[in-house]
C-alpha cells in the first residue's frame, strides 16, 4: 500500500473516532438486521411461505455490490488502488493479501445475511456465537504477526468471552443446525483470512491505504461471492440449490424487490463503517471489539422490534446479561487509552 502520508490522506481515519464509528455502524445493523428477519418470517404469497435466506441472498449481493462499485468509481477511491495494464490499459488490481482478504470477505457476504434467517436460533445467540469466534480469533493475530496486545484488549476481551460462555450455558449448549453450524465456521474463516491480511499490509492510519485496501478486496469478494453461489445454483445441490435458483432469476419480478434494496443499501454502508473501525491502526484485540460488540447490539435491539411485531420472542435474561457484559467491554476500550498520556501514546505506537 502507499507508504507516505498526508494531511489529506489521514483525514478519512481521523474525522471521527472509533466509537462514533462504532455507533455510526450499530445504527446501520439494527434495520439491516431487522428487515433480514422480517423477510424470513412474513409470508410470500406466490410460494405460501416467507422466503428464505439463500432465496434472498444473490439479489441483496449483486444490489450492494453495484453501489459498491458506484461508490468506488464515484468517490475516486479507486485511484488509490494498485494498477495493472492490459493492452495498454490501466486498471485496478488486487495484491496477493488484498486477494487474500477478498476471499475471506466473500465468506462473509454470504453468511452475514444467512445467520440472521434461521427461525428456531435467536438472533443474539447467533451474533454472539458468531462475534465471539472472532475474538478469540482477533488476539491470535496480533500475536502471530508480533503486534503489542494492551491490557485493556485483553480484560475486554474476557469480558466479552465470559458473555459469550454465560449464554452458551443458559440455553443448555449450542443445538444448532448443520446450516447454521457451516455458517458459523465459514464466518469465522473469512474473519481469520481478512484480518491477517489486513493486518500484514493496512493497519496503518493512513486514509489511503484504506482506500486502496477496500476497492482492492471488493474487486476480488464480490465476483467471488457471486460465482460460489451460481455454481451451487446451477449444481442443484439439493433444496439449497433451488433456492438459490430463485435467488438468481425469480425474485427480480417479486414484490420482495424494493426490499432487498434496503437491505443492499444497508449492507453497503455497513461494510464501509466496518473497515474504517478494523483498519485502525490499533491491534486487533482493540478495535474487533468495538465492531464486534456494536454488531451483537444491534442484533439484540433487532430482536426487540421484532418482539413488539410478535415476529420473534424477546431477547433471554441470559442474552441480555451478554449484552451488558459487551457494553462494559466497549466503555472500558473506549476509557482505558484515556486515563493517562502513557497509555494514550502507547496505543499508536
Amino acid at each position: 500500500m502507499h507508504a507516505t502520508s498526508t494531511p489529506n490522506a489521514t483525514r478519512l481515519s481521523r474525522g471521527m473516532s472509533i466509537e462514533v464509528l462504532a455507533l455510526l455502524y450499530l445504527a446501520s445493523y439494527v434495520p439491516y438486521a431487522t428487515l433480514t428477519r422480517w423477510l424470513a418470517s412474513i409470508p410470500y404469497a406466490p410460494l405460501g411461505r416467507a422466503l428464505t435466506g439463500l432465496e434472498v441472498l444473490p439479489a441483496v449481493t449483486i444490489l450492494s455490490g453495484v453501489l459498491t462499485y458506484l461508490f468506488v468509481w464515484q468517490s475516486g477511491w479507486w485511484r488509490e488502488a494498485h494498477r495493472g495494464r492490459l493492452l495498454g490499459v490501466r486498471f485496478p488490481r488486487p495484491t496477493r493479501w488484498t486477494a487474500l482478504s477478498g476471499i475471506g470477505a466473500a465468506l462473509l457476504l454470504f453468511t452475514v445475511p444467512l445467520s440472521f434467517t434461521f427461525r428456531d436460533v435467536s438472533i443474539p445467540f447467533m451474533q454472539l456465537l458468531m462475534r465471539g469466534d472472532v475474538l478469540v480469533v482477533a488476539p491470535l493475530v496480533d500475536l502471530l504477526l508480533g503486534r503489542r496486545v494492551r491490557w485493556y484488549s485483553w480484560v475486554a476481551l474476557a469480558l466479552v468471552a465470559a458473555g459469550l460462555t454465560l449464554t452458551i450455558h443458559a440455553r443448555g449448549g449450542l443445538h444448532l443446525p448443520p446450516l447454521a453450524m457451516a455458517t458459523i465456521a465459514l464466518y469465522t474463516l473469512g474473519y481469520l483470512v481478512r484480518l491477517l491480511a489486513m493486518t500484514r499490509v493496512a493497519k496503518s492510519g493512513d486514509a489511503r491505504a484504506t482506500k486502496a485496501y477496500f476497492v482492492e478486496e471488493q474487486l476480488v469478494a464480490i465476483p467471488l461471492a457471486l460465482a460460489s453461489l451460481a455454481v451451487l445454483a446451477v449444481l442443484r445441490w439439493g433444496p439449497q440449490g433451488g433456492q438459490l435458483g430463485f435467488g438468481f432469476v425469480a425474485v427480480w419480478t417479486s414484490g420482495r424487490l424494493p426490499y432487498l434494496l434496503v437491505l443492499a443499501a444497508l449492507l453497503f454502508v455497513i461494510s464501509i463503517f466496518a473497515i474504517l473501525i478494523l483498519l485502525d491502526r490499533r491491534e486487533n484485540t482493540f478495535c474487533v471489539p468495538f465492531e464486534r460488540s456494536a454488531s451483537v447490539l444491534a442484533g439484540l435491539a433487532a430482536t426487540y422490534l421484532l418482539a413488539g411485531l410478535r415476529l420473534s420472542a424477546p431477547p433471554s435474561h441470559a442474552e441480555l446479561a451478554g449484552a451488558m457484559l459487551l457494553i462494559l467491554a466497549i466503555i472500558l476500550l473506549s476509557l482505558a487509552p484515556r486515563l493517562a498520556p502513557a497509555l494514550r501514546d502507547e496505543a499508536y505506537r
